[in-house]
Parts: C-alpha cells; sequence; structure tokens
C-alpha cells in the first residue's frame, strides 16, 4: 500500500476575487456564530488573500 501524501489546505489561495471574498466571509459568519475568534481567522485569509491578489497584479 502507498503512502499517501497531504497538503496543508489554505483557503487563501482559492480566494482570487473580491466576490470569492465576500461569499466566503458570508458563508464564514454564518458558521461562526458567537465566534469572534472564527470572524477574526477569516478576516485574516481575507487579508492574505488580498496580499496574494495585490501581488499577482
Amino acid at each position: 500500500m502507498g503512502t499517501i501524501k497531504l497538503r496543508k489546505w489554505d483557503s487563501a489561495e482559492y480566494l482570487k476575487t473580491d466576490e470569492d471574498m465576500v461569499f466566503y466571509l458570508e458563508a464564514c459568519l454564518e458558521e461562526a456564530g458567537d465566534d469572534a475568534a472564527f470572524i477574526a481567522k477569516a478576516l485574516g485569509t481575507i487579508a492574505r488573500a488580498k496580499g496574494m491578489t495585490q501581488l499577482a497584479r
């Protein structure tokens, strides 16, 4: 049996457009409930994605 290689998931890599980021934030807000840390993490992910988008330009 072969070894399975896994890679760490980074949502920021998949948030390419502002629309992607809006949908992501809406989904996170819906999922988070009262969890402020979850929302903060989502905003950090969007900030990193925004930085990656700026670098790509």
